[in-house]
């Protein structure tokens, strides 16, 4: 249901911006408007980046190999990452540069008329892009806060066309009010101003994005409440006498990696302890779904301990 979801969003977020981009670059060629030049770099950015959102859905979900044991779920994180590095490289870049062109050599916007047109357009457009992106963000959050929700989201696809979008719409606002501006106070140094803030409105979103998707690419972890929930699992399970660690990782949205360290009662025999291994984690996988891979150590507590203590480096002489 949710990588559903995530398509149904990048598939109306590609049509919606496909079109946009196109009538941005024509009428940025009749006008020679710096604004409507940067929104148009901006749609074929997004285009192109929900190719890549696109595709990193697709790699993510292939197979585990010999080479990739634990599949290739991260392949969706990395994308996304791209995804932001464009945004700002060349979304953002593009504008600033076209921007500050703009204020130092300005010339009037020709056939403002066609500028406030496209705009209007393109406000529709990305205005039910956006709307449909909204909703199934709203989907996924529940009872969280939207900031919350990001932090904690492990799907990346429907909160990066989400922010692409809110940028998409505050840029357009923004090239509206800069096209009307340079028009009315004959003041054409003011396009290129709005083609500079559309710049650092990219910028500001794509360093948001990055952030949030390294934090995926490198390694986290379940959030508290399914942290909880499996260590009340394991703790309730009667073969286990204390929990002395549980280790989660995201491979992707649905695949979860958990390691436990249990201390079992000393006086179960293997047999007992295989059959509560297996009792743990059928709970454990019914209780969330994602979670596609258990492991469990069975280990004393002191024993664990001291296992987590650095080894005390040795002579070169005793090595040998």
């Amino acid at each position: 249901m949710a990588r559903s979801t995530s398509r149904r969003v990048i598939y109306a977020a590609l049509g919606g911006n496909l079109l946009v981009a196109m009538t941005k670059f024509v009428a940025a060629s009749l006008t020679g408007s710096a604004a409507m030049f940067s929104e148009a770099i901006h749609s074929t950015v997004d285009s192109g980046n929900q190719l890549l959102l696109l595709l990193g859905m697709h790699r993510a979900g292939r197979p585990a190999n010999t080479r990739h044991p634990f599949g290739h779920g991260l392949q969706l994180y990395f994308w996304t990452f791209v995804v932001a590095v464009l945004i700002f490289g060349v979304g953002a870049g593009v504008s600033v540069v076209e921007g500050i062109s703009k204020i130092r050599t300005p010339h009037p916007v020709e056939s403002p008329w066609v500028n406030y047109l496209v705009l209007g357009l393109a406000l529709l457009f990305e205005g039910a892009v956006w709307i449909v992106a909204l909703r199934a963000f709203r989907e996924t959050k529940g009872s969280l806060g939207w900031l919350e929700a990001v932090q904690f989201s492990k799907d990346p696809t429907v909160f990066t066309v989400l922010f692409e979008d809110t940028a998409a719409m505050l840029g357009l606002l923004v090239a509206s009010v800069g096209i009307a501006l340079s028009q009315f106070l004959d003041m054409p140094i003011l396009d290129g101003v709005a083609s500079l803030i559309i710049g650092l409105i990219l910028a500001g979103t794509a360093t948001f994005l990055a952030w949030e998707c390294q934090s995926l690419l490198t390694g986290e972890g379940v959030s508290p409440a399914v942290q909880a929930s499996i260590h009340a699992i394991a703790a309730a399970e009667p073969s286990v006498l204390r929990t002395n660690e549980i280790l989660t990782m995201h491979f992707g949205p649905q695949d979860v990696l958990v390691a436990l360290s249990l201390h079992f009662v000393d006086t179960n025999t293997a047999a007992e302890v295989e059959k509560a291994v297996t009792h743990i984690e059928r709970l454990i996988k019914t209780a969330h779904p994602e979670v596609t891979r258990v492991f469990v150590e069975a280990q004393a507590r002191d024993a664990h301990r001291n296992s987590q203590e650095p080894l005390e480096t040795l002579p070169d002489d005793e090595i040998m």
